[in-house]
């Protein structure tokens, strides 16, 4: 690592910056070898990072920075021309630069060993000197640390401005009591100076946090081309290794947003595009006979509104199969035929967030255990937005992310129930209307309203979060509509959360309010409902309500109650066929399963294998693929070849760990790949509890 400091930090930025760039026109080079300009770009790209590298005495990144330099050198004289295999490697190259660059500044080691023969000798022309005229600095580089705790301060600052104009009304009570009650001139001329001060101060504290504030936030404020820049290249790999030809555009990359919700949306976003890739776009042969070109598009597009963005994924690929997605969510118990029947098509879509969920049949330790599009929503939801998807047969999918521009303020409605305040983000909040206990009917067991003649679940706020009391003594039973006023009207708020809408039945819809968010406590940061707290004017803590949640338990609160499942059954355990010629892996994996509760009988190789399926029946088998007589992938094969094992799950366990051992286990049909080298049982246990 580097040892100083102030090094350190600025080796971080100028590196990763050359990294980027030199990333990004190797992608513009590829599409296009002859384009001189670029070629240009990208060759003085390396031969800055390469100077960079070797001012702050980072030897590794010099070296492969200088042999970058070198390849590029040669093909600027027009001596070798630039092949997929030559691309293929400079990128390899690249991604060794990014590991060697995050050691440096991190002392993370990074695992990489760069030989000193790989330096080429090169004569050095001086850089151009820039005149003083031309000199400008067009990047503030600012410690986050610092901006937090300002941000903080501001926070404070606003609340603070807030607690002083509640006094302004505190003082005008105590003018009227001695206007018309001690009636003491010299009193009310006093109060009345006070007033007129405080009023001034409130105005210049207001003018003041409202411009600090808005500085503040313009300076965290980052473009989203930051993380969108980091895709093309994962889109290139990706689209190569799946055997597609994919382009990814790139839209609305000045759009910005706070610089913690631009690092957290990369993980979601990444998830989303590697969805499009592996599940939406087809094959090149398969899209020319459907009349598409060869070529499928992922189209990534920023958006900004007052007080949100909008991070919309789009592909042209085939869309959701409806029918797989019904499937998958039956056979993975994420909910049963019967509530499908009931459901929407944007419902049914839906599902593809749900923890656990995939129509993928192939399941290695590379593609996550199982963990799919569920982290995008609960990744999104924790960044106080909201996710969409929008889906069309052979046309594609379109996935809409909606953020707020900053975490640390937020536009509430504030509402309250038996005597309590409660605020709930008024970017959920569709509309709100005055109803009438003759309004609510019941539909299949859940209170409804009709508005735009679309029936709407609707519940009260107090059952929603379960108060059963308040300050003031009032129960949550108490602010219900009573049924012997039918004609007795209290708010009730239409929220839109994910495209789908519920209402909430609350006492009184008091004020629409910019507040400053506070943090959970380590305590509550698993509380319900709940995404947050304020501080109010009044100097009253508010709960901010989490719309996400209150959807969550709407549902639960109406879902009948599972069937009573007989003590007395018991049940049959499953039996798994271990296919392993090493005796000590076969032992270690046999007490895991059994262990787990699975039945196990021992294969010693393919043949040995294929002898015992046909003894009796198995749950699934888990093979090592290097044996004697038969190896696994034969085995594998064997089993797909015969109608009676076509749902067989085969798991395949081996130190073999490369990317193209992987696609020989998904060609020749097995479900899960497991490498040795990252084995551990709890992901042996979970991906067979997923495909059993």
């Amino acid at each position: 690592m580097i040892e100083d400091k102030e090094l350190r930090d600025l080796f971080k930025a100028e590196g990763g910056e050359h990294v980027q760039r030199l990333n990004d026109g190797l992608l513009r080079l590829e599409k296009n070898p002859k384009d001189s300009a670029t070629l240009e770009e990208v060759f003085r790209e390396a031969h800055s990072l390469k100077g960079a590298a070797r001012m702050v005495g980072v030897v590794d990144v010099e070296i492969i920075s200088h042999k970058l330099e070198d390849i590029l050198g040669v093909v600027k004289k027009g001596e070798m021309a630039l092949s997929p295999e030559i691309f293929d490697s400079i990128f390899k190259s690249l991604d060794t630069i990014r590991k060697l660059v995050h050691e440096a500044v991190t002392g993370e080691p990074s695992g990489v060993k760069v030989s000193e023969e790989s330096v080429y000798s090169l004569s050095l022309t001086p850089d151009s000197k820039l005149k003083s005229s031309e000199f400008r600095i067009e990047t503030v580089r600012v410690d986050t640390k610092m901006l937090d705790a300002l941000m903080t301060q501001t926070g404070e600052l606003t609340v603070t401005k807030g607690h002083i104009s509640s006094r302004i009304p505190e003082i005008d009570e105590i003018i009227e009591i001695a206007e018309y009650g001690v009636r003491n001139g010299e009193l009310n001329t006093k109060l009345q100076n006070l007033k007129s001060k405080i009023s001034g101060d409130s105005s210049r504290l207001d003018f003041i946090s409202d411009r600090l504030d808005d500085g503040v936030r313009k300076i965290r404020l980052i473009p989203i081309s930051t993380i969108f820049n980091l895709f093309p290249k994962m889109v290139r790999d990706m689209a190569r290794e799946k055997s597609k030809e994919v382009e990814l555009i790139i839209e609305g990359g000045d759009t910005v947003a706070d610089k913690r919700i631009v690092e957290e949306i990369k993980d979601p976003l990444m998830h989303i595009i590697r969805n499009s890739i592996d599940h939406g776009i087809e094959k090149p042969d398969e899209r020319e006979k459907k009349g598409k070109p060869r070529t499928g598009t992922i189209t990534l597009k920023g958006m900004q509104t007052a007080s949100n963005i909008i991070i919309e994924v789009s592909d042209d690929g085939k869309g959701l199969d409806i029918e797989a997605v019904k499937q998958a969510a039956v056979k993975r118990n994420i909910c049963s035929e019967a509530e499908l029947s009931g459901m929407t098509k944007a419902q049914i879509e839906s599902l593809i967030f749900k923890s656990g969920f995939s129509t993928s049949t192939f399941v290695s330790d590379v593609s996550g255990r199982g963990v799919g599009l569920d982290v995008v929503r609960t990744n999104v939801e924790r960044l106080k937005g909201s996710v969409a998807l929008e889906s069309y047969p052979d046309k594609g999918c379109r996935f809409r992310i909606k953020l707020p521009v900053t975490l640390s303020t937020m536009c509430v409605m504030i509402t309250a129930i038996g005597g309590r305040r409660y605020a709930i983000p008024v970017e959920y909040v569709e509309m709100s209307r005055m109803i009438t206990h003759d309004e609510i009917f019941t539909v299949a067991g859940r209170q409804t309203i009709k508005i735009d003649s679309q029936p709407i679940s609707v519940a009260h706020l107090s059952d929603v979060l379960q108060v059963r009391g308040s300050r003031s003594g009032v129960r949550s039973e108490d602010s219900r509509l009573p049924t012997h006023d039918s004609q007795l009207k209290k708010p009730c708020i239409i929220l839109s959360v994910n495209n789908e809408r519920m209402g909430v039945i609350v006492d009184e819809l008091i004020d629409e309010q910019e507040v400053v968010l506070k943090p959970q406590s380590a305590l509550l940061k698993s509380v319900r409902n709940v995404s947050g707290a304020t501080v109010l004017a009044t100097g009253e803590v508010c709960m901010v309500l989490n719309p996400n949640d209150m959807l969550k338990t709407l549902r639960r609160q109406e879902a009948p109650p599972p069937p009573e499942i007989p003590t007395e059954k018991k049940v049959k355990k499953k039996t798994i066929l271990l296919v392993e010629d090493s005796i000590v892996t076969r032992t270690q994996e046999k007490r895991i399963l059994e262990d787990a509760g699975y039945n196990v009988v021992i294969a010693v190789d393919g043949v040995d294998a294929l002898s015992k399926l046909s003894s009796q029946p198995f749950d699934a088998v888990v093979s090592d693929i290097m044996m004697p007589n038969m190896d696994g992938l034969t085995l594998t094969e064997k089993i797909r070849k015969e109608t009676k094992y076509k749902e067989l799950p085969v798991i395949l366990v081996t130190t073999l760990s490369s990317d193209e051992d992987r696609k020989k286990g998904m060609d020749v049909g097995a479900n899960a790949y497991i490498a040795k080298p990252t084995f551990d049982q709890k992901m042996l246990l979970e991906i067979m509890e997923r495909l059993i």
